[in-house]
């Protein structure tokens, strides 16, 4: 193993990413638009990976974005941008034929390919290098990246460490699996995946004499769509569980949509933490149910094997819950369930598990270990974030740790949903810089959050509302 450059010869970043997702990859786009005044923005991402690739085993043939094509990585604060979405199908010839597509979703597999199109020419980007740990040097006023580089197996081939005055954590999400289907993952000689590897295990999993789903998310209902279609009539032997009490059509109404608005995520921000808290919850529906055409896809699919008499062998519940889980005989697993509503129970034996049980942060505390005697924290024990995604650290820190997608319990349920990507990475910006360099519109949503409004209504037609406590 070597070592890369010391600390000493190193010239300090304005900004170091950690994490090469699409937030990260929003952010390194649209801070490489900074014009040079006086100087250009120096900014660096490290990402652990080899390569980027969004969520590969879950590309499903034909499955789309829940989000429109102007939900890329720069658009909603730069249309000028090189990196848009647009220029991407300019420098393929695919203009004209994506005109006449007349789509305004795009599939998943074409926006993984955009997204590796922008990171094949963006500067910057360091690929196959693991952060290990970063540090507040009083003295020097900076931050301290201690970082791995590693080769073509993963294996560590050098060591360095960089300075920056700032931070961004775009460290992501990882699949969650609830405590009692944890059993499963070590189920030796039968398939049991969390669905984010559902593509790498898909022909295993289709030669399984009965597949069990568990999940009632966007995931879930693709992947029980994409089996079903490939399971023969009257010969399905597929189980599709749900916690939920149906299987629901995700909230996408216009003004149902303006939750993922910035006037949201500002007014959201403004509640009291015990509101944050209870309210997340009961939100569940605006971005864990399921897409209206998928779940409209597989009705249609299920009626198409009805045409000629019978019924297709799959069963569809939801409201229940699964107990606990384990294998029989090394080459089977039975699960324990429990009907919520009914108070019953039983036993199902399948040969093949799915759990399309979503996705949770990443904690941060592993990779900030080093900073948390400067962390503040909220009563949960969580990070304290800003308004303008810092986290909030003690005062002798003069540096910023910007934080993406990581503040769902400040900032409500917009934090993972790539429609605020680019407002996000341009507030960011705009603050690192102190220089406004991507002007950000006040107004963003008809619905007025709150009694008290954030902005003035525009037009301003009326008399505006006024707080009850000056109306006495």
């Amino acid at each position: 193993m070597t070592d890369l450059p010391t600390p000493d010869t190193d010239q300090p970043h304005d900004l170091i990413g950690i994490g090469i997702g699409p937030f990260n990859l929003s952010l390194a786009a649209l801070a490489h638009g900074i014009p040079a005044n006086p100087r250009p923005l120096t900014a660096t991402f490290y990402e652990q990976r080899p390569a980027f690739h969004w969520h590969p085993g879950l590309l499903i043939d034909g499955a789309s974005l829940q989000v429109p094509f102007l939900a890329d990585l720069v658009t909603l604060a730069d249309p000028a941008s090189p990196w848009t979405f647009l220029n991407y199908l300019r420098s393929r010839d695919r203009l004209f034929p994506f005109y006449f597509a007349e789509r305004f979703h795009i599939q998943r597999a074409e926006y993984d390919a955009y997204c590796r199109w922008v990171t094949d020419q963006l500067p910057g980007l360091h690929f196959s290098h693991q952060v290990d740990a970063v540090r507040w040097n009083n003295q020097r006023g900076l931050f301290e990246i201690d970082f791995t580089q590693l080769d073509n197996e993963g294996e560590a081939e050098a060591l360095g460490r960089a300075h920056t005055r700032h931070i961004a954590l775009g460290i992501g999400t990882e699949p969650y699996i609830p405590e009692p289907l944890k059993p499963l993952i070590e189920a030796e000689n039968v398939p049991v995946i969390h669905s984010a590897d559902y593509l790498h295990h898909r022909q295993e999993l289709l030669d399984a004499p009965h597949i069990t789903v568990i999940g009632s998310g966007q995931s879930g209902a693709e992947i029980f769509l994409d089996l079903l279609r490939a399971r023969p009539t009257g010969h399905e032997n597929l189980h599709w569980l749900a916690r939920t009490q149906a299987f629901a059509p995700m909230e996408y109404s216009k003004l149902g949509l303006e939750h993922f608005t910035p006037d949201y995520s500002r007014y959201f921000h403004a509640l009291p933490e015990s509101v944050r808290d209870e309210l997340v919850p009961h939100q569940w529906q605006l971005h864990k149910g399921i897409d209206a055409d998928t779940i409209a896809a597989i009705h249609d699919e299920l009626y198409r094997r009805t045409l000629h008499g019978g019924w297709p062998d799959t069963t569809l519940t939801p409201g229940v819950s699964v107990r606990t889980a384990g294998r029989i005989a090394n080459t089977r697993i039975e699960l324990h369930l429990e009907h919520t509503q009914q108070n019953t129970r039983t036993r199902l034996t399948t040969d093949a598990v799915i759990l399309a049980t979503g996705y949770r942060e990443r904690s941060l505390d592993r990779i900030l270990t080093g900073l948390d005697p400067y962390l503040r924290r909220d009563a949960s024990e969580r990070p304290r974030i800003d308004d303008r995604f810092r986290l909030v650290l003690d005062p002798t820190v003069t540096g910023n740790v910007y934080v993406q997608n990581a503040e769902r319990h400040t900032h409500g349920v917009g934090a993972p949903d790539l429609g605020l990507a680019a407002w996000r990475s341009a507030t960011i910006l705009n603050d690192l810089t102190g220089t406004n360099p991507y002007p950000l519109p006040e107004r963003t949503a008809f619905t007025t959050f709150g009694l008290t409004p954030h902005h003035p209504r525009v037009p301003t037609q009326g008399p505006d509302l006024i707080p009850l406590a000056q109306n006495n």
